[in-house]
């Protein structure tokens, strides 16, 4: 199949649109002998002849008026091409895939974003930190919100928020009256913790062990959201980062008194990607977001 050049055929469609070579080549930068020479090449090419000269104009032939409804439909196509990502890279026009471990971190970057962007499409998932970067890495999603992300080099990863884990506790527990408990006291209750699998557990069980604390009884429940509903219902103690208790008044919060057990969110990408348009820019609005809130 024989093969036809782009600047033979953006030659002869600036001459056929603009009705001269003068013009034409005056429109595409070019020399006029330049440009004569690229359309020559391509009637030469295929035996063809495009134009008719004329002594004071030229006219295009019936075999390149053919020719030109195509270069018309061609130019057209790559204008909208160029205008496809023009509006992408211009943030109007997109869709930003984002996973986080909690809508408490994350929905507020969410707004933030839309009100900045309101054209991009967002979606979120939720999940923990693993499947989060697991997502990430296999680009099922663009960016994560996930905590203690674990360094490697085929992830970006920036951190927004230091949180302090807190025990917590339904309004009837003997603990209710209470400001503050200690970490050897958890020993004595049934708790209520997520799964082994997910960072908060893993975080905890951590700092248990270098605090040399044996724990009781576990009840494992696998969402925060169902830990909170089983404290609040009286079926034990539950363990939670801070910012995400949230303000249920069934619930009343207690500091751990001494020992503190902290944990990172981050915001992750892949290194690759860091510096599309979208992720980009989503980077940029967590940050600010973080920095006005006075949370970093």
């Amino acid at each position: 199949m024989t093969s036809i050049s782009h600047s033979q055929l953006r030659a002869f469609h600036a001459v056929a649109t603009e009705g001269s070579f003068t013009k034409a080549a005056q429109l595409l930068n070019v020399t006029q002998p330049t440009l004569s020479g690229q359309v020559r090449a391509l009637e030469e090419r295929f035996g063809v002849r495009l134009f008719d000269r004329r002594r004071r104009r030229i006219e295009v032939t019936d075999i390149g008026r053919n020719l030109l409804d195509i270069t018309f439909r061609m130019f057209s196509l790559e204008l909208e091409a160029v205008q496809v990502l023009s509006a992408a890279h211009a943030l109007k026009r997109g869709h930003l895939r984002i996973g986080a471990d909690a809508p408490y971190h994350s929905v507020p970057f969410l707004s933030a974003f839309h009100r900045r962007y309101p054209d991009l499409r967002l979606s979120m998932t939720m999940g923990n930190t693993k499947s989060l970067l697991d997502d990430l890495l296999d680009q099922r999603c663009d960016v994560a919100i996930a905590a203690n992300v674990k360094t490697d080099s085929r992830i970006f990863a920036l951190p927004f928020r230091q949180d302090h884990f807190i025990a917590f506790v339904d309004r009837a527990h003997p603990w209710a009256r209470r400001h503050s408990v200690k970490l050897a006291e958890l020993a004595t209750q049934r708790l209520l913790l997520r799964e082994p699998t997910s960072n908060t557990r893993q975080t905890f069980d951590a700092a248990m062990a270098k605090s040399n604390i044996v724990l009781g009884e576990i009840l494992e429940i696998g969402s925060r959201e169902a830990i909170k509903e089983a404290v609040a219902a009286g079926l034990g103690v539950g363990v939670i980062a801070e910012s995400e208790l949230g303000d249920d008044l069934r619930l009343k919060a207690l500091p751990f008194d001494g020992q503190q057990i902290t944990s990172t969110e981050f915001v992750a990408c892949l290194q690759e990607r860091k510096s599309s348009p979208l992720v980009k820019a989503f980077l940029a609005v967590v940050k600010e977001t973080a920095d006005a809130k006075g949370v970093r």
